[in-house]
């Protein structure tokens, strides 16, 4: 999912968390993909019926009036979007006996497999949050003397994508000089056995974009030689988590180890965040020239094309906004944090501005940084740096050179 979509949800499902109804009076509704948008709307009409033998007279009327609203809202398509439906509208009104029935829609970025009407103090958002939740690929490599498996693990899936069968043949019980030859025959081809399978693993792991990390397993001490050697290339070998144990080496081998790896995988994105984030501060810290931080310190440097890694915090929240006087209709455009628009005051007569139009600044960002080849991190406010981050000013850098 693109970054625009996937906020663009994110921010949805976190407005709509914060919703909290009064009674159970408010509506969720899922429409899978290429399910009957007709047949949908049969089946509200018929909770339209069940809605009546509620005994809250005004609970009764709010349901009975989402339910209408989103019938309404149903008639506006022809027929069921691409990727379905979702639905969540009832009473957001916080003060008891007054009714204030909203609704939202959203055609998600991915298709709904989830067919659902649900009537609680919530709304039922777990579709849409897995929808978003970050996905990360990591790449596997299991093996043993014998035989090699390279796949990856993508979300919950392990995918197989190469398996390889080595000619390594069995230690000898052989005596004497024989046995000193046959060891170093097999050492050799031991050697270009592992050398075959770095080499295709890390020409494999460079076509997955923004591959988080790579773990190395198999049932003997093959496995620890192959991670702590030279067989994989250095920007792939840098990505190695860990390695793990396992009694396989094939396709089951590469189950076995995505198993044994989940406290692995669990710290790799907090890891990668403290790393990035450990590199931006201490460049900071040692005033060396290649971090910045602010909004227009760090634009002015994006557009120079010199940011290596773009920081942008979950909290960032900046736009370009239109303003215009009620009072003497004098306009001006300004780019600032949305928390400031409504302190904005006319310099020509004192009064207060209004926002006459607003554009988020985040996907110009995020736009201008890929035209320069500069990589993005989200960085999250759940720890300690990224609300640092946040605090000045929710956007940063490291740089390529000096500033």
């Amino acid at each position: 999912m693109e970054q625009k979509k996937r906020r663009e949800l994110k921010a949805l499902v976190s407005e709509l968390k914060e919703i909290r109804g009064r009674h159970t009076e408010l509506v969720t509704i899922y429409v899978p993909a290429g399910f009957n948008l007709a047949k949908s709307m049969e089946q509200i009409k018929q909770e339209q019926s069940t809605a009546q033998n509620i005994k809250s007279k005004s609970v009764r009327k709010n349901v009975l009036t989402a339910l209408e609203k989103i019938i309404q809202h149903l008639k506006l398509y022809k027929k069921t979007p691409d990727n379905g439906l979702a639905i969540f509208c009832g009473n957001v009104s916080d003060k008891e006996g007054v009714a204030d029935i909203e609704l939202w829609s959203i055609e998600p970025p991915e298709p709904v497999k989830t067919k659902l009407y649900r009537c609680d103090q919530i709304f039922m958002l777990e579709p849409l949050s897995e929808m978003f939740r970050e996905k990360e690929i990591y790449g596997l490599v299991v093996l043993d003397k014998s035989e090699a498996s390279i796949g990856l693990l993508m979300g919950k899936k392990i995918e197989m994508i190469k398996h390889m069968d080595s000619i390594v043949p069995g230690k000898t019980k052989k005596g004497g000089w024989s046995q000193a030859r046959y060891a170093r025959i097999r050492e050799g081809l031991l050697h270009d056995f592992l050398k075959s399978v770095g080499a295709i693993a890390t020409s494999k792991f460079k076509e997955v974009k923004d591959m988080k990390g790579v773990i190395v397993g198999g049932p003997g001490p093959i496995k620890e030689e192959f991670a702590e050697g030279d067989f994989l290339g250095y920007e792939i070998k840098s990505k190695i988590l860990g390695v793990v144990n396992t009694a396989y080496s094939g396709e089951y081998g590469l189950r076995e180890t995505v198993e044994k790896s989940y406290e692995l995988i669990s710290q790799a994105s907090v890891a990668r965040e403290e790393k990035i984030l450990s590199r931006f501060f201490d460049e900071l810290g040692k005033d060396s020239g290649l971090a910045v931080y602010g909004f227009h310190e760090t634009t002015e440097e994006l557009q120079e094309g010199s940011v290596e890694i773009l920081l942008l915090s979950e909290g960032f929240d900046w736009i370009k906004a239109a303003f215009e006087c009620s009072s003497c209709s004098y306009t001006e455009e300004k780019i600032l944090p949305r928390s400031m628009t409504s302190e904005q005051k006319c310099p020509k007569c004192g009064n207060m501005m209004g926002v006459k139009e607003e554009k988020d600044m985040t996907d110009e960002i995020i736009k201008k940084a890929e035209e320069m080849g500069t990589h993005v991190e989200i960085i999250s406010t759940d720890t300690q740096k990224g609300e640092q981050l946040k605090e000045l000013g929710g956007i940063g850098g490291i740089l390529r050179f000096k500033a």
